[in-house]
């Protein structure tokens, strides 16, 4: 994760965490006023109370953080998520029920969600409207697999079980592992090879990209269900507990 939100916040952090163990040295060498023997009796029989401002601050500028991406979604309005210029798009075009998801195939967190994103897919594809757009911030093997399921729309039966045996991976997603996989799913491995190489497959990786800046992402898995956030690992539980809780949201 390394935009520009969450290296303020870190930043932020480190000076608060500066700031808490300068008041707490200060305590220890009794730089306190005599006025204040108080205070540092209180924070020396209390010292977890620098943990807990730690604590508090970090949830806080998370918050400010989930904050600015749900308004930046907001902002963005579905048109943009689904936009099929750049992302995978299946389901009804008038399903109440919508997923967006932005990944890319080395994200640990993203393989970890595979599992329910792949059992909630089979449930609701019929009746769901869903959105998958790769966001390659794990270096040159991530973008190659990103070239390579942009390139597999250009066979659109085979993208989705491409995508989830490309998602389904151990260990790192390299070139032989793609093509392995292209081919254990019926892709034309010749023909995939040779619309990877079409320069307006990673203009889509790269529009791709544009929009999480845009969106305020900073990492993945990224999902947006129903128009709300979520910068995190899911199970069935919280996907499902997400499209019951759709609000207002559409």
């Amino acid at each position: 994760m390394n935009s520009s939100w969450k290296l303020a916040a870190l930043s932020a952090l480190g000076g608060a965490a500066i700031a808490v163990a300068i008041v707490y040295g200060a305590a220890l060498v009794g730089a306190f006023p005599q006025d204040d023997t108080h205070l540092r009796s209180y924070l020396m029989a209390h010292p977890e109370i620098f943990a807990d401002m730690g604590a508090k601050f970090q949830a806080d500028q998370d918050e400010a953080i989930d904050r600015a991406r749900q308004e930046a979604i907001d902002k963005l309005g579905p048109t943009a998520f689904f936009n099929p210029k750049l992302a995978y798009i299946t389901g009804p075009a008038g399903a109440r029920t919508t997923l967006v998801e932005f990944f890319d195939y080395n994200c640990p967190h993203c393989r970890n969600s595979v599992g329910a994103v792949h059992r909630f897919y089979d449930a609701h594809k019929s009746d769901a409207r869903f959105a998958f757009i790769e966001f390659p911030i794990f270096g040159a093997q991530s973008t190659f697999a990103a070239r390579a399921a942009i390139a597999a729309r250009r066979q659109p039966d085979k993208y989705v079980a491409f995508h989830f045996a490309m998602m389904q991976e151990d260990g790192p997603l390299d070139q032989d592992a793609i093509f392995a996989n292209a081919k254990r799913v019926g892709l034309d491995v010749d023909k995939l090879k040779t619309d990877m190489d079409d320069p307006a497959v990673l203009d889509v990786v790269n529009e791709g990209i544009k929009l999480a800046h845009k969106a305020e992402l900073d990492g993945t898995p990224e999902f947006i269900i129903n128009g709300k956030s979520l910068e995190r690992e899911v199970d069935d539980t919280l996907l499902n507990q997400m499209v019951k809780a759709r609000g207002s949201r559409s």
